[in-house]
């Protein structure tokens, strides 16, 4: 018998109730297979993806056997989405470096596009991860009610909301606010790293830096060059001899 999930109750703002909004550069753009008819597109929503779960993927995490089936239509966004999930790369970066409830954190960010509500509802999805382990925690959460009403089996999941109206600065993307490495683990590693900086640099605007053929190019070379004036004489002028100076013939 399974433990049925923990109730929790969601927390809301004005600003996340749907209503009139204009377009900006700052609202997320939506990635949608329906939308997508060429290569190039799917290529577009394909990394898309990627940056929403890895946030970065080196060609040595890319799972080239998802990408094909994902362009020949075979499988869906949302499968592509669960196949990232349960990857080998998720589950080193995410899963083994972090708590169940940082583990749950991190993909409620990047599956629903949100941060978790409160501690309760952390505490609910880890149970789901001791009962039904990792693998049934990531389907429970694509199949809830939240992830198909709104992106459906075709749209990338996306930081809903992180433009809100009422503040000066927008919520920050998940990957600055939340780093896949626990406190535990970025200690071991050295992170934070603090740099003193001896060296004093300057910046020097783009108009202001000296253009070909400019005398301040070469000032540096002049001034390399050794100094190779004439050291004055130490002759009194009354002690030359000058006969001696004449040729003789």
């Amino acid at each position: 018998m399974s433990i049925p999930l923990l109730e929790y109750k969601p927390s809301s703002q004005n600003p996340r109730v749907a209503g009139y909004e204009v377009g900006t550069d700052d609202q997320p753009r939506i990635y949608s297979a329906e939308s997508a008819f060429s290569l190039t597109e799917m290529n577009e929503l394909i990394d898309a993806a990627y940056r929403q779960i890895f946030f970065y993927a080196f060609r040595c995490d890319r799972e080239i056997f998802l990408e094909s089936q994902l362009r020949n239509r075979q499988i869906t966004v949302r499968d592509f989405i669960r196949g990232l999930l349960l990857s080998e790369t998720f589950r080193n970066s995410f899963y083994e470096k972090n708590s169940n409830y940082r583990f749950v954190e991190q993909v409620i960010q990047r599956a629903l596009g949100r941060d978790p509500y409160n501690e309760r509802e952390k505490i609910a999805w880890s149970i789901k991860i001791g009962t039904k382990g990792r693998e049934g925690f990531i389907d429970a959460l694509l199949d809830s009610d939240e992830y198909i009403e709104n992106f459906g089996y075709d749209i990338v999941p996306y930081q809903r909301r992180r433009v809100l109206a009422g503040r000066q600065i927008g919520e920050r993307p998940f990957n600055i606010k939340s780093p896949r490495y626990d406190e535990y683990y970025r200690s071991i590693l050295g992170f934070p790293q603090i740099i003193w900086q001896t060296e004093v640099r300057r910046y020097t605007p783009q108009e202001k830096q000296p253009k070909a053929g400019s005398p301040a190019l070469y000032l540096d070379m002049a001034r390399s060059l050794p100094n190779r004036a004439n050291a004055p004489s130490t002759t009194s002028a009354t002690n030359v001899d000058y006969l001696s100076k004449v040729p003789y013939r």
